[in-house]
Formats: C-alpha cells, structure tokens, sequence
C-alpha cells in the first residue's frame, strides 16, 4: 500500500502543507487578490458604462462582451512565451504589474457623460439623480420655463418606447406628454480612450497571468497523483474567495462612493497578489523556472536580449487590444478565426508530433475545450444581462440585508467557497468506489445544470411582471451556475494538465481560454439581445420579452449541448487511455 502511495505521488512536489504540495498556497493568494482585482472591475463594470458613460445596455454588453473575450484570448500568447521562453514565473510577475497599471489607469474615469434632451426644438440637458429604490439607471430631471420636471419613459403594450411624460417636481397634477422629442449623448472621447486603455492594460496583464497560474498548479502533481483534482479544486476556491470580498467590498466602495474609488480598491487588491507571488518563491521550489535560461539572454532582431524584447512585445499588445475596444464587433471575428486556427494546430501538433495514445488524449482534450464555450456563453450572463436584471427587475432585499445590484454577483463565489471542498471530497470519495463520473460526463452535467437553471429562471421571471421580483429567483439561477461551474471549471483546468503533450501544455492551456474567450464574447453578445435598442429615458433597460425569450432559447441549446456530450461520452473515454 505504502509503495502504490508513493507511486502515485511520484514527480509531485514533496514539501506539503495540510495533504497538498506547499506551493499551491502560493498560487492559491496570488490567484485569489488576482481575482478580487479582476472580478471586482467586472461586477461594476456594465453599471459604470450604462450610469456614468451613457451606452445604452445593448452597446455596454457588446463593450463588455469584447473586453471579457479578449482577456480570455491572450493566455494563447502568454502560455506560448512562458512555455517557448520566460517560464511561468516571469511572465506571472510581468502579467501581474501590468494588471496593477491598469487597475489603476481605471481610477482615472473623466466626468459624467451628458443627455441632451430636445422638445419643440428646445434643447434641455438631463440631470442625473440616483433612485432612492435603486431600481432604475437614475432618475431624470430637466428644468423648464423655470419648472424642474422628472422624466419618465412611456412604454406602449409590447413594452416599446412611446414617448415620454414630464412631471413637474412637487406637483404631480402638472403633466407634459410627448411622443415628439430627441436625445442627444455627449460622451467624453479623451476619456474614454483612456478607459479602453486601462482596458487594454488588464487585458494583456491577465495574458501573461492566468494561463501560467494554473500551469504552476499543474506543474506541483506528478502524472499519477490522485489529488491533482482537488488541487485544483481548492485552488479554484482560492478565486472565488478572492471574488467574495471584491464582489461585496468593490460593489459597494463603487455604487456607493464612486465608480473611480471601486475601481482603486480593485487595483490594491492586484498589487497584494503580486506582492504574495514574489515573496512566495522559495515555496515554489524551482517549478515556475523557464525550461532553458540561456535562451533568454541571446539577442533578438532588434539588437536587445530576447526577454526584454518579449516585454516590448506586451507593451504592442497593449497597443491592439485598446484598438480592439474600440471595435466590438471586429473581436468576435477575430476570436472565431483564432479558434479555428488553434484548433488545426493542435490536430496537426498531435499528429506529425505524438504517438498514437498522446495523439488521441490530445484530440480529446481539444473536443472539450471547443464544447465549454457554450458554458461560458451562459455563465457570464452574471456580469452582463443577470446584472442588469437584478438592477432594474427585482427586490434587492433579502434576508434583512439589502443587496446593491452588483453585490448580488457575490452569489456565486459564496456558494463555490461553501460547496468546492463539498465536490472536492465527492470526487475524491466517488473515485475510491470507482462511481466517480469521468470528465465528459462532467462536462456533460455541467451542460444540462445550467441549461435547465436558464430554462426555469425564464419561466419563473415570467410569473411576476413588477418589477420587484423575488430574490429567491436570483438564489436559484447562481445557484444553477455555481453547480454548473464545479463540475466543469476546474475539473477542466485540471484535464487540460493531464491530456496535454508536455512540451505544449502551456500552449494548449491557453487555447482551453481561447475558447473560453469565444464563450465570454458571445455571453456580451446574447446579453445586447436583450437590452432596449433604442437611446432614450430607458435605452439602459433590458427589454423584458426578449430576455425572457433569450433565456429559454440559450438553456434549451445548452441542454441539447450536455445530451451530445453525454452520447459521446463513451468514445471520449476510450480516447483519454485510462487518464482520469
């Protein structure tokens, strides 16, 4: 017994801390304030672009949407310098201090947009005043022949703009109806390209991050170690708990004393994981070292060594992905073309490069990172649409505690820091009697959980057309995700680790984000499906019919996703060659 332990430990990292390799703390912190920068952005950002900038929510999603997609496709890049060049260890540091710069650039956010609104040929700028019920973008008020009057969107009976009403402040009797009026947006430009770039910055910081983290974590199990899914299960608590205090501290520092200061808070929390990456090193033992040193030291074409000339090349991805916000659309195109060509890439590595049962552990591999787009297509709903919803459609108090709408996000991570040691020892547990469901199937569940969730929360928002919905709704579809996410995240992070051909794990640990990256982009683009396409007193609502129709379509698409994957299961099995 005593030797099959140490067999299956072999190549793991010998030093432990409470059953696993010591250095998965070091990863563990670093990811967690990773994560409390990143996700705390995100859980204020489509509220900053349709209260402070004034997009409309169709624009804020496709902003959204490109920014997510983008920040999951430069893993690709990042996974290929450390793995051909840097080693992990200084592409994280790299990655880490231009995650730091552009958490702070965001700090810097220019003045309020301004709404112009022209009535018989008068135009009159909009003042902007925060909902006492926080149920609304902000209410509207415009002064008139002296009189300040609130502006409130008239809809007609498919729920379309038809005019708008002024009623004079204190004096509800005095009413101005009109179906005749323009709205004029001035935005801030200057300011704005600063924010892409700020954008730009986090984007390319994450490229060198995220995908070299989790190879580290990889890099700590030898092949054979029984407790690698647990790592990675523990490691992704690590994210979530990082995401719990963003989601409730950013959320509040940001909707309650200014987007600028959540902003800052979130950019403090990356400094504190970069501070945690470079004193942990000595616990790394080595592992996050680039495979040949000397390479780094020889001269590139432009005449400087070839690590400098990498962190040159950053500062040019920096340059395209602040030329990429500027055109959603174009992101979409590119993240579809990069996929297909990753694809091919890895079919043609497996096949000129890997024997017969690497080449098809590889295939597999690749077959699962394809199918998890559609998870994450559904799953960052939470930042975008889901957002909106519990901003403008539902009661935010719960439990006698009063949620801000970007608080609610903090659902999922509360419930993966309660149920990821649950499936950690389930999995562990499962595997002993030989019951544990292998990763397809998995993935498989993970696809039927969130397409049912979406299905029953559309059916469910339907019964209730206030716009104080039970919170209770809200519970149930984090909920559905939360289960959805641990039976596929880092089971797949995990697979991604053991199919992989050593020499490419870095390289295919990005792709498994690439498509991750599709996934997030198409999550911006099915939230504009349901934002009101009109610029107007409610151009930042959701339109309710299409977001319930949008809900019910996605969740049955995912639902046929999951009963495929199931079918295939079989097959996946045979090609991963005992490989759990």
């Amino acid at each position: 017994m005593a030797e099959t332990h140490l067999s299956e430990r072999a190549g793991s990292q010998e030093r432990e801390l409470l059953g696993h390799p010591i250095g998965l703390a070091v990863c563990f912190l670093t990811e967690m304030w990773e994560r409390f920068s990143y996700y705390g952005m995100r859980t204020i950002l489509v509220l900053y672009l349709v209260k402070y900038h004034l997009f409309d929510a169709g624009k804020a999603s496709m902003i959204y949407g490109a920014y997510a997609g983008l920040v999951y496709m430069m893993p690709i890049i990042g996974g290929y310098l450390a793995d051909r060049y840097l080693g992990s260890r200084k592409a994280v540091t790299y990655g880490a201090i231009l995650l730091v710069a552009g958490h702070s650039l965001m700090a810097a956010h220019g003045p309020h947009a301004e709404r112009y609104l022209t009535i018989d040929g008068n135009e009159y700028q909009v003042e902007f005043v925060e909902a006492a019920d926080n149920k609304t973008n902000q209410t509207e008020f415009i002064t008139m022949d002296g009189t300040r009057y609130r502006v409130d969107a008239v809809k007609d009976e498919s729920g379309r703009s038809a005019g708008i009403n002024l009623v004079a402040e204190g004096q509800e009797d005095r009413l101005i109806a009109t179906a005749d009026y323009d709205i004029r947006i001035k935005q801030h430009s200057e300011y704005l390209s600063i924010f892409f770039l700020a954008l730009a910055l986090i984007i390319t910081g994450v490229g060198f991050l995220k995908a070299n983290i989790s190879t580290i974590v990889g890099a700590l199990y030898g092949p054979n170690d029984p407790r690698r899914d647990g790592g990675f299960s523990i490691f992704y608590m690590g994210i979530n708990l990082g995401s719990v205090l963003s989601t409730a501290l950013v959320g509040y520092v940001g909707e309650k004393y200014g987007w600028n200061y959540g902003f800052g808070l979130a950019g403090i929390g990356m400094l504190f994981g970069l501070l945690v990456f470079l004193g942990g090193q000595k616990l790394l033992e080595g592992r996050a070292e680039p495979s040949n040193p000397a390479i780094l030291k020889e001269k590139s074409p432009i005449g400087i060594n070839k690590e400098w000339t990498i962190y040159l090349s950053g500062i040019l991805m920096v340059a395209l992905a602040w030329f990429l916000m500027h055109y959603q659309e174009f992101v979409g195109q590119l993240l579809g073309l990069s996929g297909f060509v990753m694809v091919g890439i890895l079919v043609l590595y497996s096949i000129m490069n890997c024997e017969k049962e690497d080449r098809q552990r590889l295939w597999v591999a690749t077959f699962l990172i394809v199918f998890q787009m559609f998870f994450w297509a559904l799953f960052e709903q939470q930042a975008a649409s889901l957002t909106l919803l519990a901003d403008q459609q539902f009661d935010l108090d719960f439990l006698g505690i009063t949620f801000l709408a970007s608080q609610v996000q903090l659902l999922n991570p509360l419930f993966i820091v309660i149920f990821a040691p649950v499936m950690a020892w389930l999995w562990v547990k499962l595997n002993h009697k030989k019951l544990e469901p292998s990763t397809p199937a998995k993935f498989a569940i993970s696809m039927l959980l969130i397409g049912l969730g979406y299905v029953v929360f559309a059916w469910g928002m339907g019964l209730d057309d206030s716009t104080e919905k039970s919170f209770l709704w809200m519970v149930f579809i984090y909920m559905s995700l939360t289960l959805a996410e641990l039976c596929l995240s880092p089971v797949g992070l995990s697979m991604v680790t053991k199919l992989s051909a050593p020499r490419i794990v870095g390289m295919v640990m990005g792709t498994w984000f690439l498509f991750t990256a599709m996934g997030n982009y198409a999550a911006g683009w099915i939230s504009s499906l349901a934002g009101a396409a009109e610029h107007g007193a409610d151009a930042g609502l959701l339109d309710m019919a299409a977001t319930m129709d949008v809900y019910t379509t996605i969740g049955l698409i995912a639902i046929g996703v999951g009963a495929f994957i199931f079918v295939m299961t079989p097959l996946l099995k045979k090609g991963m060659h005992g490989v759990h």
